[in-house]
């Protein structure tokens, strides 16, 4: 039996499994922090997929220090029932259930919250001043833990969880690098953790039967953090009060800069902290859990064989598919969606929307549902009035609405006008660090040809040989076409390639280390355009109009790709326009409106976004026949945006099937 598979004990429960749900927030319930039927369907999801335990998303513990406006709270008692009822749902699918309780601290950033920490401080995101607690205060927060941790107790948690990882209350404390008391709550290790322990106890005198569990950061990935030693004795002090297992967590929230280490970004090595929980699990006795770019099976397995954790604890991986568990024991025939690590989920929470996934668009609804993300697997799946579909585009939105039409029971075809498919794959791979996005086109890949959909490449559909397939419906899934400069390149001389910045993705080879290259447009493309240019010593230079960055990427991705390009010495333009560009020189207007001469250098390149690919509208409409656009030749997106289009429009050919589509007078169009 693998490791993964084999049961294990957490106090006096035993887990049938050693894979558990981490307590990431979904922002899912009411803005009043009550539960509601998404929360149930998420968590049921989960416990349904094989997950031996869940903890729940983070509770604020009284109604000032809540870390999101759409998480769950439990600082009175008028949230028992709605915990009640999901505790009811998750064990009636064999799971046990814990909950997190938190308090943001110095963190607290939302209206109306007072930020408050073991000493004077700046919070880093906000520039907020930090009060310092009194002890009548640390009490207080002590007893919201108690009350809070009373009312899992009452409705029906085997456990809850003290968050004292991540920058939080309980860490702001146990750090040297903030708590500067001098109390007995500050300067000794012991003392560092008294806050900590004394909460421990407090909560098993008010639900005894309560198992109590903590998670904490195993370093903060900063020199002048709390050391391994202190961790170890950390470790060892809430062992000897009590706590029945350790979950291991890294780094703080307080700066992107750190943050990326509780959210790791692909750069991070699979199953990345389990080294440095290795000496924590060989300093206690109790059961230890991890975290930390855990993405497939055998990364799990690895981790547990070093000795470094007793149990995973799950959190992205199960985002992008909840049927982990079933899929890695070999009781659900289809692949794992992986985690991208494209870190979309983290900066909605962040944003308070509720949180989504590229590998999963639908998560909480009923389409993240077995019979519904794999309809492949469906013996007989519903062919009340199959259709015959076309599909025109063979990447991710074409060949993924194709895979869903298909396991549905409608006889698809997908063809592709160039002579490879994918879409814009290559270019998403190309960056460094990006090869993991793969995964959001292998698996519809592979299972739209396991269930036999011809994808023919090299075909230029017209409207003879669209009548001649007779589609019931047409899938336009062209995809989309880089926007031009946004000013005349004409008067640009000769010597000076002029490119657009998907070219350059597709083929880093037309640019020669050392060549001065600017890039107009620092958006995603242009920005990890850069980073591809100046990892192959490309001399790069990149002009933005907006203030930041990569706009639409994640926040702590963004921040780790900009640190790169610092690093690499790439001369950054923000807030800047081009005005005109005539012989090797681009006439820029900077961010204070003063005029700027820069010199283009060999190459300039082009990136200032995509537009929808329509050229097959008018071939579309002369044929007559429905046709739906899904994806960026609908609305120019991301992965999530063309996956969620995909599958809806999948699902959708069955109600055409109901109610057959009929064309409206001059337009064949139904999107």
């Amino acid at each position: 039996m693998s490791l993964i598979r084999q049961p294990g004990m957490l106090g006096p429960l035993k887990l049938k499994n050693r894979i558990t749900l981490a307590p990431l927030g979904t922002n899912f319930s009411t803005s009043d922090g009550l539960i509601t039927d998404r929360d149930r369907a998420y968590y049921a999801e989960r416990a349904k997929g094989g997950v031996s335990m869940i903890m729940t998303s983070a509770m604020g513990v009284n109604g000032r220090a809540r870390s999101h406006r759409f998480t769950p709270v439990c600082y009175h008692d008028r949230f028992i029932p709605g915990l009640a009822s999901l505790v009811e749902t998750i064990k009636s699918h064999d799971c046990h259930v814990f909950g997190q309780l938190n308090h943001h601290g110095a963190l607290l950033h939302e209206p109306g919250a007072v930020a408050v920490g073991p000493s004077d401080w700046i919070n880093p995101k906000t520039g907020d001043g930090v009060r310092p607690m009194t002890r009548d205060e640390i009490v207080e927060v002590q007893k919201d833990f108690a009350s809070a941790a009373r009312r899992l107790w009452v409705a029906g948690y085997d456990g809850v969880e003290i968050h004292a990882a991540n920058g939080y209350l309980f860490q702001q404390f146990f750090t040297p690098r903030i708590n500067h008391r001098t109390d007995e709550y500050g300067g000794s290790v012991e003392n560092r953790m008294r806050f900590l322990v004394e909460t421990v106890k407090r909560m098993q005198d008010a639900a005894p039967g309560l198992l109590v569990m903590v998670r904490f950061s195993v370093t903060e990935f900063t020199p002048d953090g709390y050391t391994q030693d202190d961790a170890i004795a950390l470790a060892r002090g809430l062992e000897q009060a009590g706590v029945v297992a350790l979950d291991l967590s890294g780094g703080s929230n307080e700066t992107p800069q750190l943050s990326k280490y509780c959210i790791q970004t692909p750069s991070f090595p699979r199953g990345c902290l389990a080294p440095l929980a290795k000496p924590i699990r060989d300093a206690v006795s109790i059961p230890v859990f991890v975290a930390g770019r855990i993405v497939e099976p055998q990364d799990a397995e690895a981790v547990l064989a070093s000795g470094s954790a007793d149990f995973i604890s799950l959190g992205r991986a199960l985002y992008a598919d909840p049927h982990w568990c079933l899929k890695a024991f070999g009781e659900v025939d289809a692949p794992i969606r992986q985690c991208i690590a494209c870190n979309v989920c983290h900066d909605r929470l962040s944003a308070e929307r509720d949180v989504t996934c590229v590998q999963n668009p639908l998560m909480g609804t009923p389409f993240e549902t077995l019979p519904l993300a794999e309809p492949q697997l469906d013996p007989q799946p519903p062919r009340a009035a199959r259709q015959r579909v076309l599909v025109l585009g063979a990447g991710v939105s074409g060949v993924e609405a194709a895979r869903v039409a298909a396991a549905r029971g409608h006889q698809v075809e997908v063809w592709e006008r160039s002579d490879r498919i994918g879409g814009q794959v290559a270019m998403a791979i190309a960056a460094p660090d990006k090869k993991e996005v793969e995964a959001a086109w292998r698996y519809p890949l592979q299972q739209a040809t396991a269930l036999g959909v011809p994808i023919r490449t090299g075909v230029v559909a017209d409207a003879a040989s669209i009548r001649a397939f007779a589609p019931d419906l047409v899938v336009l899934a062209t995809g989309a076409v880089p926007r031009p400069a946004p000013f005349d390149v004409d008067a640009i001389d000769a010597s000076i390639t002029v490119l657009q910045a998907w070219d350059v993705l597709r083929q880093p080879d037309r640019v020669a280390p050392g060549t001065r290259v600017t890039i107009v447009g620092g958006g995603t493309v242009g920005m990890e355009t850069a980073d591809l240019l100046a990892a192959r010593g490309v001399r790069v230079s990149l002009v933005e109009p907006k203030a930041v960055l990569g706009e639409g990427m994640s926040k702590s991705n963004r921040t780790e790709v900009a640190d790169r390009l610092r690093a690499a010495g790439v001369v950054v333009r923000l807030k800047t326009q081009v005005v005109s560009a005539e012989g090797g020189i681009l006439e820029l207007r900077g961010p204070e409106g003063a005029p700027v001469r820069h010199e283009i250098g060999e190459m300039l390149l082009v990136a200032v976004g995509a537009q929808p690919n329509l050229g097959m509208v008018p071939v579309l409409e002369d044929v007559g026949l429905p046709y739906v656009a899904i994806g960026d030749c609908s609305a120019p997106g991301d992965f999530m945006t063309c996956l969620r289009d995909a599958r809806m429009v999948g699902y959708a050919i069955d109600q055409y099937a109901v109610r057959p589509a009929k064309v409206a007078p001059g337009s064949a169009r139904l999107s």
